[in-house]
């Protein structure tokens, strides 16, 4: 879609907002119609406006997880390299190494043809499913050696062929995937009608502006953002910017590894370098490359957040990611961490490898870690449930501001369902939710304290499966800032407290009722010297109850 340059700025806006409406409005129906809170209230899902010819992000949801846009580019991209999708029809697909994330992710594709019969755009949605199968609930299987052992893997298929849907399909899926089928049902029905609410308001879009106005937007919206990108890239030194930080372990072998990073700024490009990250790995700590690229987006959306988000703004990047590496896995490696973990530290990485050559100010490493949990069992009727979360910490320190406080991971804007409605639809109760004292990075600009859950298992018999990282490396400070505490998972066990040899990483844990699951997640990196911190903030600290006197005196010199 080729810019025209006598478009006017206000019919531009009109246009480049009324898309981003419409995907706005497709996320919203999505989670008012979902069944499960992971979507409903966590809001772990997203919507996007595709290119019809080459399937470039058009517009993104304004809630939508950042991951899931940039990975849809291609998903898209794939899905239409062996589908040719006619009026009607909905691919879906899962399968990380077709333009994929971890397999509870799962996406729909939809053609949306102009009145010529082309197609002008497509339409796609992503939704984490709280079970996908598997060995492990949730698809939590940080012992995995293959994707086969993470739960169902669907390749491109048709969901619906000419606007019938295939039950069949749907049938083989359900009966591999814990949970009332309802509920599954529910969710893939309001997906579907999210598709079908996006058709509908592309169709009064077309009918007010016409087929050419809409191509010349597009083009003009995707070079005006390879412009800004640009001139942000321009801005930066031309040279080489590195950082590594490392992962705890792999969730088999208890040894860690490095997320290794060059930088290379030349005349309006940025190069992101991997070529140093080790082989690819045994167990789920593998990244698919269209995480690893997305991951490196949303760094610099972080950096330079008056970038939109579309095909444009990615075309001043390329990327160095040997196949077969951990950020480049072959099929058929583990990758159910994908999305929280090696990602994330890619993110922080970009943030300390660019902290002194770009003009905003950027933070001290975050918490960087999902803490996914996933707790099995039967409920009151009989049916085998599969609860599902992530869980917050805290973000890193700036030269202008504290951390946050029990932030979302940086891949995402999710949010964490409301306690009441957990304990309502799972046998589960939260005996504490509070932040984590003395966890926070000490600086003139602290990191923000980690997050503390405590939950109860209320059902009589079940499983549960924690996934995350930063057990053994907390998000480490800049300027002279102290690092994050790292993340301190734990179960009490028949009275009895238990914790994991791998740290932030265990599965299939049996439960009987009355055993509780203890998360603590980091605290984010502190920025400049902590004795440096201005002593009333020291205080209201103390009185907050993010820190004890004890550590105001050991950390930050206040008597």
């Amino acid at each position: 879609m080729s810019p025209r340059t006598d478009l006017d700025p206000t019919t531009l806006a009109v246009l480049k907002g009324s898309l981003e409406q419409i995907t706005d409005e497709m996320d919203s129906a999505y989670a008012t119609a979902a069944f499960s809170p992971i979507i409903s209230d966590a809001l772990d899902r997203a919507s996007g406006i595709y290119d019809g010819a080459s399937g470039e992000v058009i517009a993104q949801g304004s809630t939508g997880l950042p991951i899931f846009i940039g990975v849809m580019q291609f998903t898209v991209q794939a899905v239409t390299s062996v589908l040719d999708l006619e009026p009607g029809d909905v691919c879906i697909v899962n399968d990380p190494f077709t333009g994929g994330t971890h397999l509870m992710d799962v996406k729909l594709v939809a053609p949306y043809h102009g009145p010529d019969g082309e197609v002008l755009f497509y339409l796609a949605n992503t939704g984490h499913w709280p079970d996908i199968g598997g060995m492990s609930p949730g698809g939590i299987t940080s012992t995995a050696t293959e994707t086969y052992q993470e739960g169902v893997r669907v390749p491109p298929m048709l969901l619906c062929r000419g606007g019938v849907v295939n039950e069949e399909l749907i049938e083989l899926l359900l009966a591999n995937i814990r949970g009332k089928p309802s509920d599954r049902r529910g969710d893939l029905a309001a997906q579907l009608a999210a598709l079908r609410l996006g058709a509908a308001r592309l169709d009064e879009l077309v009918n007010r502006f016409g087929v050419d106005l809409l191509r010349a937007a597009v083009g003009e919206m995707n070079q005006r953002a390879e412009a800004l990108m640009r001139e942000r890239i321009r801005a930066i030194p031309d040279g080489t910017y590195s950082a590594i930080d490392y992962m705890d372990n792999d969730g088999i072998t208890d040894e860690p590894f490095a997320v290794d990073l060059d930088i290379v700024v030349s005349d309006g490009t940025m190069t992101f370098d991997f070529s140093r990250c080790r082989e690819e790995v045994d167990g789920p700590m593998n990244c698919p490359i269209s995480s690893t690229m997305t991951a490196c987006l949303i760094g610099l959306k972080h950096i330079f957040p008056d970038i939109p988000v579309n095909g444009g703004c990615l075309r001043p990047l390329e990327f160095r990611v040997p196949e077969g590496s951990f950020l480049n896995p072959t099929f058929p490696k583990p990758v159910a961490a994908c999305t929280t973990e090696a990602p994330q530290r890619i993110i922080d990485n970009i943030f300390t490898a660019l902290a002194d050559v770009v003009p905003n100010p950027v933070p001290a490493p975050c918490f960087s870690t999902g803490s996914l949990h996933a707790i099995t069992g039967r409920d009151a009727e009989g049916y085998t449930f599969t609860f599902f979360a992530s869980t917050g910490g805290g973000y890193g320190g700036s030269v202008r501001h504290d951390g946050l406080i029990n932030g979302a991971t940086t891949i995402s804007v999710a949010l964490t369902p409301g306690l009441e409605l957990q304990e309502q639809r799972f046998p589960l109760r939260y005996r504490r939710y509070a932040i984590r004292e003395n966890s926070e990075g000490p600086g003139v600009h602290r990191g923000g304290p980690g997050t503390e859950i405590s939950i109860e298992f209320l059902a009589d018999r079940g499983k549960v499966s924690v996934m995350g990282d930063r057990a053994k490396f907390g998000a480490p400070g800049a300027k002279g800032g102290g690092s994050g505490a790292p993340a301190d998972h734990s179960l009490v066990l028949g009275g009895v407290e238990w914790r994991p040899p791998m740290g932030a990483k265990a599965e299939n844990v049996p439960l009987r009722r009355g055993d509780i699951l203890h998360l603590r997640t980091p605290g984010g990196g502190g920025w400049g010297p902590a004795q440096d911190r201005d002593r009333a903030a020291v205080g209201r600290d103390i009185e907050r109850g993010y820190i004890t006197a004890a550590r105001a005196w050991t950390e930050y010199g206040l008597m």
